[in-house]
């Protein structure tokens, strides 16, 4: 069965390739697709949070890359599955990031720590509820959070 995607929308920022770390330096606008009509985001200034969906096609695909590995390479972090991680080398390249809105344009919206370099085609954009987030206590494995100190 073949699916169909299409980019709704694209990340414009000054990152050119995907590095690992200071995403929350990056001030990125999402633009929307020249099809998508400015109406598509009527109602969004009034959340302050978005899930943003993209496609990395600077990516490598997985498969036939590793279905587990080291993250980032550390051999001081466990061998995890690729579903045990955020690596953007994903099975079908698809990226999710929750950011906060700065601002909404008219035809744009401006985010910072978006982690998709410039042109990436994002796929959906969807506001934050209070609702969809996680309740309670996160728990995460102990190298996730050092992987993450820098990240954002």
């Amino acid at each position: 069965m073949e699916h169909i995607v299409r980019p709704v929308a694209y990340i414009r920022n000054d990152r050119s390739e995907a590095l690992d770390d200071n995403w929350d330096d990056i001030e990125s606008t999402i633009e929307l697709a020249q099809d998508v009509p400015s109406e598509a985001l009527k109602g969004l200034s009034d959340f302050s949070h978005i899930e943003v969906v993209f496609f990395a096609d600077w990516a490598e695909d997985v498969p036939p890359g590793p279905w587990h590995r080291h993250p980032r390479g550390n051999t001081d972090w466990p061998d995890v599955g690729i579903f045990a991680q955020r690596n953007k080398d994903r099975p079908n390249r698809i990226l999710l990031t929750t950011v906060a809105i700065k601002s909404v344009n008219e035809r744009s919206i401006t985010v910072r720590g978006l982690d998709g370099i410039d042109g990436t085609p994002v796929l959906d954009i969807k506001p934050v509820f209070r609702w969809s987030v996680p309740k309670g206590d996160l728990k995460v494995a102990p190298w996730s959070e050092a992987l993450g100190e820098n990240y954002f």
